[in-house]
């Protein structure tokens, strides 16, 4: 890892109708309306978020029982992905919420008028490793910035629980570095 200088992300996320999919990979949740985050003077807007249990990542050679990541879009297709990792421990608000609508069955997608937002899913501490890499399921298209959460959130062990019930373990084996830098 290289000792960096990094600038805040600043994240305007709001409120959006709940709306959870099994894609037969993962349960996504669609994220509605116009909920950024900035980063190095780039908008980019928030399209979804999905879950991978055990986490894809790792920080400093540790895995976590579950992972989320916020995906996002520039102006110009750029993809970027916020990901944070799972603790066991306190329940979380917003995940109950996606575990209770959260559809058994493939190809199916449960909608609620209940409101969520994904800053209830965030640290405190916004720091994150930052790093270039690529989508995380076929085709795993390169380009894509991730940024890597330094701080975990607490869920309990029934909602990781609930998760696996459905998507079984779904996360892609860890990635080497190779000559990819990973400022933190």
């Amino acid at each position: 890892m290289i000792e960096a200088e990094l600038e805040p992300i600043s994240f305007a996320y709001h409120g959006t109708p709940l709306e959870v999919e099994n894609n037969g990979h993962s349960i996504k949740a669609g994220y509605a309306g116009e909920s950024t985050m900035e980063i190095d003077g780039t908008s980019l807007k928030l399209l979804q978020f999905h879950f991978h249990t055990p986490s894809e990542n790792h920080i400093e050679g540790k895995s976590y029982p579950m992972e989320t990541h916020l995906v996002h879009v520039d102006k110009d297709g750029n993809l970027a992905v916020v990901a944070v990792m799972f603790t066991e421990g306190k329940g979380n608000s917003l995940i109950s919420s996606v575990v209770d609508h959260m559809p058994e069955e493939v190809g199916k997608t449960n909608k609620s008028e209940q409101s969520i937002n994904v800053m209830d899913m965030l640290p405190e501490n916004k720091d994150c490793y930052r790093f270039n890499g690529s989508l995380t399921t076929p085709p795993c298209t390169e380009g894509v910035r991730w940024l890597v959460m330094k701080y975990t959130v607490e869920v309990t062990k029934e909602q990781v629980a609930a998760f696996k019930s459905v998507m079984h373990e779904n996360n892609r084996p860890v990635q080497p570095c190779y000559a990819r830098p990973v400022l933190k």
